[in-house]
Protein backbone atom coordinates (compact mmCIF):
# COMPACT_ATOMS: atom_id res chain seq x y z
CA UNK A 1 0.00 0.00 0.00
CA UNK A 2 1.26 3.15 -1.01
CA UNK A 3 2.20 5.74 1.69
CA UNK A 4 -0.89 9.08 1.92
CA UNK A 5 0.37 12.09 -0.10
CA UNK A 6 1.55 14.84 2.23
CA UNK A 7 -0.28 17.76 2.28
CA UNK A 8 1.20 20.83 0.94
CA UNK A 9 1.15 23.74 3.00
CA UNK A 10 -0.89 26.20 3.83
CA UNK A 11 -3.34 23.99 3.66
CA UNK A 12 -6.49 24.23 6.16
CA UNK A 13 -6.63 20.64 7.22
CA UNK A 14 -9.99 21.30 9.49
CA UNK A 15 -11.87 22.51 6.92
CA UNK A 16 -10.81 19.52 4.98
CA UNK A 17 -11.84 17.36 7.14
CA UNK A 18 -15.04 19.21 8.11
CA UNK A 19 -15.62 18.49 4.12
CA UNK A 20 -15.29 14.85 4.24
CA UNK A 21 -18.35 13.36 3.50
CA UNK A 22 -18.62 9.41 3.17
CA UNK A 23 -20.32 7.68 0.10
CA UNK A 24 -20.92 4.20 0.25
CA UNK A 25 -22.58 1.85 -1.22
CA UNK A 26 -24.49 -1.47 -0.35
CA UNK A 27 -23.67 -4.22 -2.41
CA UNK A 28 -23.98 -8.45 -2.87
CA UNK A 29 -26.13 -11.16 -3.89
CA UNK A 30 -29.89 -10.45 -4.07
CA UNK A 31 -31.73 -11.21 -0.84
CA UNK A 32 -28.92 -10.89 1.41
CA UNK A 33 -30.47 -7.63 3.06
CA UNK A 34 -29.01 -4.86 1.34
CA UNK A 35 -32.25 -2.22 1.43
CA UNK A 36 -32.86 -3.74 5.31
CA UNK A 37 -29.46 -3.03 6.39
CA UNK A 38 -30.17 0.52 5.12
CA UNK A 39 -33.69 1.10 7.08
CA UNK A 40 -31.94 -0.30 10.05
CA UNK A 41 -28.65 2.43 10.04
CA UNK A 42 -31.56 5.15 9.46
CA UNK A 43 -34.25 3.73 12.38
CA UNK A 44 -31.56 2.92 14.92
CA UNK A 45 -29.74 6.98 14.05
CA UNK A 46 -33.01 8.39 14.75
CA UNK A 47 -32.76 9.53 10.72
CA UNK A 48 -36.03 9.14 9.65
CA UNK A 49 -38.73 11.35 9.45
CA UNK A 50 -41.89 11.04 11.68
CA UNK A 51 -44.26 10.89 8.34
CA UNK A 52 -42.11 8.33 6.77
CA UNK A 53 -41.78 6.10 9.76
CA UNK A 54 -45.84 6.22 9.78
CA UNK A 55 -45.64 5.69 5.97
CA UNK A 56 -43.75 2.18 6.07
CA UNK A 57 -45.66 1.08 9.10
CA UNK A 58 -48.93 0.98 7.02
CA UNK A 59 -47.92 -0.37 4.06
CA UNK A 60 -45.89 -3.16 6.01
CA UNK A 61 -49.14 -3.60 7.55
CA UNK A 62 -51.15 -3.51 4.53
CA UNK A 63 -49.06 -6.00 3.24
CA UNK A 64 -49.34 -8.10 6.41
CA UNK A 65 -46.10 -8.10 7.37
CA UNK A 66 -45.82 -9.06 11.33
CA UNK A 67 -43.13 -6.46 11.71
CA UNK A 68 -41.70 -2.91 10.23
CA UNK A 69 -40.31 -3.53 6.74
CA UNK A 70 -37.41 -1.27 6.91
CA UNK A 71 -36.22 -2.09 3.67
CA UNK A 72 -39.37 0.33 2.35
CA UNK A 73 -36.99 3.20 2.66
CA UNK A 74 -34.72 2.66 -0.19
CA UNK A 75 -37.35 0.34 -2.41
CA UNK A 76 -39.40 3.05 -3.58
CA UNK A 77 -40.24 1.85 -7.03
CA UNK A 78 -43.73 -0.01 -7.44
CA UNK A 79 -41.64 -2.85 -8.96
CA UNK A 80 -39.52 -3.27 -6.16
CA UNK A 81 -41.90 -3.17 -3.65
CA UNK A 82 -43.57 -5.78 -5.56
CA UNK A 83 -41.04 -7.79 -5.71
CA UNK A 84 -39.28 -7.61 -2.91
CA UNK A 85 -35.84 -6.30 -4.73
CA UNK A 86 -34.14 -3.51 -5.74
CA UNK A 87 -33.73 -2.58 -9.46
CA UNK A 88 -32.84 1.11 -9.46
CA UNK A 89 -30.04 2.68 -7.49
CA UNK A 90 -31.31 4.50 -4.20
CA UNK A 91 -29.41 7.09 -2.80
CA UNK A 92 -30.06 7.99 1.20
CA UNK A 93 -28.54 11.14 2.97
CA UNK A 94 -27.82 11.04 6.95
CA UNK A 95 -25.91 12.27 9.26
CA UNK A 96 -24.68 11.71 12.75
CA UNK A 97 -22.99 14.04 15.15
CA UNK A 98 -19.91 13.05 14.06
CA UNK A 99 -19.95 12.65 10.05
CA UNK A 100 -22.21 12.88 7.17
CA UNK A 101 -23.37 9.99 4.84
CA UNK A 102 -24.33 9.55 1.39
CA UNK A 103 -25.45 5.77 1.01
CA UNK A 104 -26.12 4.36 -2.47
CA UNK A 105 -28.08 1.04 -1.77
CA UNK A 106 -27.39 -0.92 -5.46
CA UNK A 107 -29.29 -3.95 -6.57
CA UNK A 108 -28.36 -7.39 -5.94
CA UNK A 109 -29.46 -9.00 -9.72
CA UNK A 110 -27.01 -9.85 -11.74
CA UNK A 111 -28.93 -8.78 -15.11
CA UNK A 112 -28.34 -4.72 -12.97
CA UNK A 113 -24.59 -5.36 -12.74
CA UNK A 114 -24.54 -1.54 -14.45
CA UNK A 115 -26.56 -0.23 -11.89
CA UNK A 116 -24.54 -1.46 -8.89
CA UNK A 117 -21.42 0.45 -11.06
CA UNK A 118 -22.94 3.62 -11.36
CA UNK A 119 -23.42 3.33 -7.77
CA UNK A 120 -19.56 2.43 -6.96
CA UNK A 121 -18.48 4.85 -9.12
CA UNK A 122 -17.80 7.94 -6.81
CA UNK A 123 -18.02 5.80 -3.40
CA UNK A 124 -15.74 5.67 -1.11
CA UNK A 125 -16.41 2.49 0.76
CA UNK A 126 -18.34 -1.11 -0.21
CA UNK A 127 -20.72 -2.91 2.32
CA UNK A 128 -20.59 -5.98 0.58
CA UNK A 129 -23.52 -7.61 2.15
CA UNK A 130 -23.24 -11.87 2.84
CA UNK A 131 -26.12 -14.44 3.41
CA UNK A 132 -24.63 -16.12 6.43
CA UNK A 133 -26.74 -19.30 5.82
CA UNK A 134 -25.50 -19.55 1.85
CA UNK A 135 -21.45 -17.74 2.15
CA UNK A 136 -19.36 -16.05 -0.44
CA UNK A 137 -21.61 -16.61 -3.91
CA UNK A 138 -21.06 -15.65 -7.85
CA UNK A 139 -22.68 -12.42 -6.96
CA UNK A 140 -20.40 -11.57 -4.12
CA UNK A 141 -17.20 -12.08 -6.21
CA UNK A 142 -18.77 -10.53 -8.69
CA UNK A 143 -18.97 -7.04 -6.69
CA UNK A 144 -15.99 -7.68 -5.05
CA UNK A 145 -14.07 -7.59 -7.97
CA UNK A 146 -15.96 -4.54 -9.49
CA UNK A 147 -15.32 -2.43 -5.92
CA UNK A 148 -11.71 -3.54 -6.67
CA UNK A 149 -11.36 -2.49 -9.89
CA UNK A 150 -13.49 0.96 -9.33
CA UNK A 151 -10.68 1.20 -6.55
CA UNK A 152 -13.29 2.23 -3.62
CA UNK A 153 -10.09 2.12 -1.18
CA UNK A 154 -12.46 0.55 2.39
CA UNK A 155 -14.69 -2.43 1.74
CA UNK A 156 -16.56 -3.59 4.83
CA UNK A 157 -17.97 -7.41 4.62
CA UNK A 158 -21.36 -7.53 6.73
CA UNK A 159 -21.68 -11.28 7.23
CA UNK A 160 -25.40 -10.77 7.51
CA UNK A 161 -29.00 -12.89 8.99
CA UNK A 162 -26.82 -14.11 11.84
CA UNK A 163 -29.88 -14.86 13.47
CA UNK A 164 -31.06 -17.45 11.14
CA UNK A 165 -27.51 -19.70 12.06
CA UNK A 166 -27.65 -18.78 15.36
CA UNK A 167 -25.11 -16.77 16.15
CA UNK A 168 -22.66 -19.72 15.51
CA UNK A 169 -18.51 -18.04 15.20
CA UNK A 170 -17.79 -20.75 13.38
CA UNK A 171 -20.25 -19.89 10.06
CA UNK A 172 -18.70 -16.20 10.71
CA UNK A 173 -14.99 -17.69 10.74
CA UNK A 174 -15.52 -20.00 8.02
CA UNK A 175 -17.07 -17.59 5.64
CA UNK A 176 -14.34 -14.74 6.29
CA UNK A 177 -11.70 -17.21 5.57
CA UNK A 178 -13.47 -17.76 2.14
CA UNK A 179 -13.94 -14.33 1.35
CA UNK A 180 -10.21 -13.48 2.30
CA UNK A 181 -8.99 -16.33 -0.11
CA UNK A 182 -10.80 -14.10 -3.13
CA UNK A 183 -9.76 -11.18 -1.91
CA UNK A 184 -6.06 -12.12 -2.15
CA UNK A 185 -6.38 -12.07 -5.52
CA UNK A 186 -7.78 -8.85 -5.82
CA UNK A 187 -6.28 -4.91 -5.25
CA UNK A 188 -8.07 -4.05 -1.56
CA UNK A 189 -6.21 -3.10 1.20
CA UNK A 190 -8.73 -2.15 3.83
CA UNK A 191 -11.19 -5.29 4.02
CA UNK A 192 -13.33 -5.60 8.02
CA UNK A 193 -15.44 -8.12 8.90
CA UNK A 194 -18.55 -7.57 10.69
CA UNK A 195 -20.96 -10.10 12.07
CA UNK A 196 -24.49 -8.67 11.78
CA UNK A 197 -28.59 -9.01 12.11
CA UNK A 198 -29.35 -5.98 9.89
CA UNK A 199 -33.82 -7.10 10.18
CA UNK A 200 -32.91 -6.90 14.54
CA UNK A 201 -30.29 -4.32 14.50
CA UNK A 202 -27.29 -6.38 15.71
CA UNK A 203 -24.35 -4.84 15.86
CA UNK A 204 -25.97 -2.20 12.90
CA UNK A 205 -26.33 0.78 15.54
CA UNK A 206 -26.04 -0.85 18.58
CA UNK A 207 -23.82 -3.97 19.90
CA UNK A 208 -24.87 -7.11 19.50
CA UNK A 209 -25.44 -9.56 23.16
CA UNK A 210 -26.39 -12.19 21.12
CA UNK A 211 -22.04 -12.70 20.13
CA UNK A 212 -20.54 -12.14 22.99
CA UNK A 213 -17.43 -13.76 20.67
CA UNK A 214 -17.35 -10.77 18.67
CA UNK A 215 -15.06 -7.70 20.29
CA UNK A 216 -14.95 -5.50 17.15
CA UNK A 217 -16.67 -2.41 16.28
CA UNK A 218 -20.27 -2.21 15.18
CA UNK A 219 -21.33 -1.01 11.85
CA UNK A 220 -22.03 2.32 12.65
CA UNK A 221 -18.75 3.25 14.82
CA UNK A 222 -17.05 1.51 11.97
CA UNK A 223 -18.45 4.14 9.51
CA UNK A 224 -18.29 7.60 11.53
CA UNK A 225 -14.60 6.75 12.24
CA UNK A 226 -12.78 4.95 9.25
CA UNK A 227 -9.94 7.45 7.95
CA UNK A 228 -11.31 8.89 4.77
CA UNK A 229 -9.14 11.86 4.71
CA UNK A 230 -5.83 10.81 2.67
CA UNK A 231 -8.15 8.76 -0.43
CA UNK A 232 -8.28 11.90 -2.57
CA UNK A 233 -5.19 12.70 -4.41
CA UNK A 234 -4.18 16.23 -3.15
CA UNK A 235 -0.66 16.42 -5.26
CA UNK A 236 -1.50 16.58 -8.53
CA UNK A 237 -3.76 19.39 -9.48
CA UNK A 238 -6.17 18.86 -11.72
CA UNK A 239 -9.29 20.80 -13.11
CA UNK A 240 -11.42 20.39 -15.58
CA UNK A 241 -13.14 23.31 -16.98
CA UNK A 242 -17.39 22.89 -17.04
CA UNK A 243 -17.99 26.49 -17.90
CA UNK A 244 -16.85 29.81 -18.73
CA UNK A 245 -18.19 32.59 -16.77
CA UNK A 246 -18.83 35.79 -17.78
CA UNK A 247 -21.96 37.74 -16.31
CA UNK A 248 -22.41 40.26 -18.87
CA UNK A 249 -23.56 42.85 -16.17
CA UNK A 250 -22.41 46.52 -15.44
CA UNK A 251 -21.16 45.35 -12.15
CA UNK A 252 -18.81 42.70 -13.63
CA UNK A 253 -18.41 43.80 -17.23
CA UNK A 254 -14.38 42.01 -17.15
CA UNK A 255 -15.33 38.85 -15.33
CA UNK A 256 -13.77 35.58 -16.48
CA UNK A 257 -14.09 32.82 -14.31
CA UNK A 258 -13.78 29.58 -15.09
CA UNK A 259 -16.25 27.13 -12.66
CA UNK A 260 -16.31 23.82 -11.97
CA UNK A 261 -15.51 20.96 -9.73
CA UNK A 262 -11.58 20.31 -8.00
CA UNK A 263 -11.10 16.75 -9.47
CA UNK A 264 -7.12 16.29 -7.73
CA UNK A 265 -4.38 18.67 -5.79
CA UNK A 266 -4.51 21.64 -4.24
CA UNK A 267 -5.24 25.32 -5.40
CA UNK A 268 -4.19 28.25 -3.75
CA UNK A 269 -4.21 32.41 -5.42
CA UNK A 270 -1.02 33.27 -6.56
CA UNK A 271 -0.66 29.29 -8.00
CA UNK A 272 0.79 29.23 -11.39
CA UNK A 273 -1.14 27.17 -13.50
CA UNK A 274 -1.30 26.03 -17.56
CA UNK A 275 -4.50 25.35 -19.41
CA UNK A 276 -4.32 22.43 -21.60
CA UNK A 277 -4.78 22.25 -24.43
CA UNK A 278 -3.04 25.74 -25.32
CA UNK A 279 -0.22 24.87 -22.98
CA UNK A 280 -0.35 29.05 -22.09
CA UNK A 281 0.49 29.63 -18.23
CA UNK A 282 -0.85 31.98 -16.14
CA UNK A 283 -1.45 32.24 -12.15
CA UNK A 284 -4.40 32.13 -10.26
CA UNK A 285 -5.54 35.65 -9.17
CA UNK A 286 -8.97 34.41 -7.04
CA UNK A 287 -10.76 31.46 -6.18
CA UNK A 288 -14.23 31.78 -5.40
CA UNK A 289 -17.52 29.74 -3.40
CA UNK A 290 -20.23 31.50 -4.15
CA UNK A 291 -19.48 35.24 -2.78
CA UNK A 292 -16.92 33.61 -0.74
CA UNK A 293 -13.03 34.18 -1.74
CA UNK A 294 -11.10 31.28 -0.61
CA UNK A 295 -7.38 30.75 -0.05
CA UNK A 296 -7.42 27.32 -1.54
CA UNK A 297 -9.76 25.27 -3.36
CA UNK A 298 -9.59 21.26 -3.03
CA UNK A 299 -11.62 18.14 -3.90
CA UNK A 300 -14.47 17.53 -4.10
CA UNK A 301 -14.94 21.21 -4.01
CA UNK A 302 -17.30 23.01 -6.70
CA UNK A 303 -15.37 26.69 -7.55
CA UNK A 304 -14.82 29.58 -9.72
CA UNK A 305 -11.54 30.32 -10.49
CA UNK A 306 -10.43 33.79 -11.97
CA UNK A 307 -6.17 34.25 -13.39
CA UNK A 308 -4.38 36.99 -13.89
CA UNK A 309 -4.42 37.00 -17.60
CA UNK A 310 -6.89 36.60 -20.23
CA UNK A 311 -6.31 32.97 -22.01
CA UNK A 312 -8.85 31.56 -24.34
CA UNK A 313 -9.84 28.27 -22.15
CA UNK A 314 -13.57 26.54 -22.58
CA UNK A 315 -15.66 23.86 -21.60
CA UNK A 316 -13.43 20.33 -21.80
CA UNK A 317 -10.00 22.33 -20.83
CA UNK A 318 -8.04 21.78 -17.86
CA UNK A 319 -6.22 24.04 -15.79
CA UNK A 320 -2.71 22.15 -14.10
CA UNK A 321 0.70 22.55 -12.60
CA UNK A 322 3.19 23.54 -15.21
CA UNK A 323 5.73 21.26 -14.19
CA UNK A 324 3.16 17.98 -13.48
CA UNK A 325 1.02 18.15 -16.19
CA UNK A 326 -1.63 14.85 -17.31
CA UNK A 327 -0.60 13.33 -20.20
CA UNK A 328 -2.30 14.69 -23.09
CA UNK A 329 -2.98 11.16 -25.54
CA UNK A 330 -5.50 9.79 -28.10
CA UNK A 331 -4.23 6.32 -27.34
CA UNK A 332 -5.74 4.76 -24.32
CA UNK A 333 -5.88 1.75 -22.56
CA UNK A 334 -8.28 0.28 -19.94
CA UNK A 335 -10.53 -1.63 -18.27
CA UNK A 336 -13.95 -1.03 -19.31
CA UNK A 337 -17.37 -2.62 -18.41
CA UNK A 338 -20.14 -3.17 -20.62
CA UNK A 339 -23.23 -1.94 -19.72
CA UNK A 340 -25.68 -2.38 -22.76
CA UNK A 341 -27.59 -5.34 -23.99
CA UNK A 342 -26.27 -4.53 -27.83
CA UNK A 343 -22.46 -5.82 -27.76
CA UNK A 344 -19.31 -3.95 -27.66
CA UNK A 345 -18.15 -3.57 -31.36
CA UNK A 346 -14.74 -3.39 -32.22
CA UNK A 347 -13.81 -0.50 -35.13
CA UNK A 348 -17.64 0.55 -33.83
CA UNK A 349 -17.39 4.59 -33.89
CA UNK A 350 -18.51 6.08 -30.14
CA UNK A 351 -18.21 8.79 -28.39
CA UNK A 352 -15.91 8.97 -25.41
CA UNK A 353 -16.65 11.59 -22.33
CA UNK A 354 -13.95 12.29 -19.85
CA UNK A 355 -14.24 15.03 -17.37
CA UNK A 356 -15.65 17.80 -19.42
CA UNK A 357 -14.28 17.09 -22.54
CA UNK A 358 -15.98 14.85 -25.33
CA UNK A 359 -14.80 13.33 -28.51
CA UNK A 360 -15.41 10.33 -30.73
CA UNK A 361 -13.14 7.28 -30.70
CA UNK A 362 -12.87 3.93 -32.08
CA UNK A 363 -12.52 0.52 -29.91
CA UNK A 364 -9.12 -0.98 -31.34
CA UNK A 365 -8.70 -4.31 -29.53
CA UNK A 366 -9.66 -6.34 -26.96
CA UNK A 367 -6.95 -7.84 -25.55
CA UNK A 368 -8.90 -10.08 -22.86
CA UNK A 369 -12.21 -10.46 -21.15
CA UNK A 370 -12.24 -11.46 -17.36
CA UNK A 371 -14.36 -14.20 -15.72
CA UNK A 372 -14.82 -12.22 -12.68
CA UNK A 373 -16.32 -15.82 -11.09
CA UNK A 374 -12.91 -17.34 -11.40
CA UNK A 375 -10.51 -13.70 -12.29
CA UNK A 376 -9.27 -15.92 -15.49
CA UNK A 377 -8.74 -14.00 -18.66
CA UNK A 378 -10.06 -15.15 -22.23
CA UNK A 379 -7.28 -13.88 -24.58
CA UNK A 380 -9.77 -15.30 -27.90
CA UNK A 381 -12.69 -13.04 -26.78
CA UNK A 382 -13.70 -10.71 -29.19
CA UNK A 383 -16.78 -8.70 -28.39
CA UNK A 384 -17.81 -7.99 -24.49
CA UNK A 385 -21.74 -8.88 -23.62
CA UNK A 386 -23.84 -6.63 -21.20
CA UNK A 387 -22.33 -6.44 -17.60
CA UNK A 388 -18.85 -8.22 -18.63
CA UNK A 389 -15.76 -6.58 -18.29
CA UNK A 390 -12.19 -6.50 -20.28
CA UNK A 391 -9.72 -4.78 -20.89
CA UNK A 392 -9.30 -2.25 -24.63
CA UNK A 393 -7.14 -0.02 -26.78
CA UNK A 394 -9.14 2.87 -27.85
CA UNK A 395 -8.58 5.84 -29.45
CA UNK A 396 -9.93 9.14 -29.97
CA UNK A 397 -10.64 11.62 -32.65
CA UNK A 398 -9.05 14.36 -30.69
CA UNK A 399 -6.88 14.29 -27.44
CA UNK A 400 -7.72 13.71 -23.30
CA UNK A 401 -6.04 14.91 -20.50
CA UNK A 402 -5.56 11.63 -18.60
CA UNK A 403 -4.34 9.89 -15.59
CA UNK A 404 -4.10 6.72 -14.26
CA UNK A 405 -7.14 5.75 -12.62
CA UNK A 406 -5.15 4.40 -9.54
CA UNK A 407 -3.68 7.96 -9.36
CA UNK A 408 -6.75 10.00 -9.84
CA UNK A 409 -10.63 8.38 -10.30
CA UNK A 410 -11.45 11.67 -11.87
CA UNK A 411 -9.26 11.94 -14.65
CA UNK A 412 -8.70 8.44 -14.54
CA UNK A 413 -12.28 7.14 -15.88
CA UNK A 414 -14.25 7.82 -18.90
CA UNK A 415 -17.76 6.77 -20.20
CA UNK A 416 -18.51 5.29 -23.31
CA UNK A 417 -21.42 6.65 -25.39
CA UNK A 418 -23.67 5.12 -28.70
CA UNK A 419 -23.78 7.86 -30.78
CA UNK A 420 -26.92 6.36 -32.45
CA UNK A 421 -29.01 6.10 -29.20
CA UNK A 422 -27.02 8.51 -26.70
CA UNK A 423 -26.98 5.54 -23.97
CA UNK A 424 -24.11 5.42 -22.34
CA UNK A 425 -22.91 1.74 -22.92
CA UNK A 426 -19.38 1.47 -21.05
CA UNK A 427 -17.41 2.59 -18.48
CA UNK A 428 -13.53 2.87 -18.33
CA UNK A 429 -10.61 2.94 -16.08
CA UNK A 430 -7.49 4.36 -17.62
CA UNK A 431 -4.56 1.55 -17.02
CA UNK A 432 -1.80 3.13 -19.46
CA UNK A 433 -1.46 6.78 -20.30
Amino acid sequence: MSAAPTIPPPFDREAYLRMSLLRLLTCGSVDDGKSTLIGRLLHDSKAIFEDQLESITATSKARGDERIDLALLTDGLRAEREQGITIDVAYRYFATPKRKFVIADTPGHIQYTRNMVTGASTASMALILIDARFGVVEQTRRHAFIASLLRIPHICVCINKMDLVEFDAKVFNAIQSDFEKFAARLETTDVTFIPISALNGDNVVNRSTNMPWYTGATLMHHLEHVHIASDRDLINRRFPVQWVIRPQSAQHADYRGYGGQVASGVFRSGDEVIALPSGLTSRIKEIRLHDEVLEAAFPPMSVAITLEDDLDISRGDMLASPYNQPNATQDIEAMLVWMSAEPMQLKKKYFIRHTAREARCIINDLKYRIDVQTLSRDAEATQLALNEIGRINLRTTSPLFVDRYRQCRETGSFIIVDEATNNTVGAGMIIER
